[in-house]
């Protein structure tokens, strides 16, 4: 349904014929860490998440999932690889 609070127009998960359903009420205002984000819309209240309507539950267990603005670095570790599987690898399995 169509947002009728905070983002009128706008599609929600959230809207319900009774209203908002999201447990406070309406959408929340963007925290600091949402800076940069290409999601932030503006709405009645100020900018909010276009995407989660509480951004800082988002940011409290770390880097939020919908973050457009934060990469994450992944570091790949040395891979131990058994020796004679990788011999049988690069031969390609041929037998003579």
């Amino acid at each position: 349904m169509q947002c009728q609070t905070v983002l009128p127009g706008t599609e929600c998960t959230f809207m319900a014929k009774s209203g908002c359903v999201f447990p406070e009420g309406s959408c929340q205002t963007v925290v600091e860490n949402c800076e940069g984000c290409e999601r932030i819309v503006e709405g009645s209240i100020g900018q909010v998440c276009g995407a989660y309507p509480a951004p800082a539950k988002k940011w409290a267990n770390g880097i939020c999932n919908f973050a457009t603005h934060v990469k994450v670095e992944i570091k790949i570790e040395d891979l131990k690889v058994n020796p004679l599987k990788a011999s049988k690898k690069a031969s390609g399995g041929k037998k003579k």
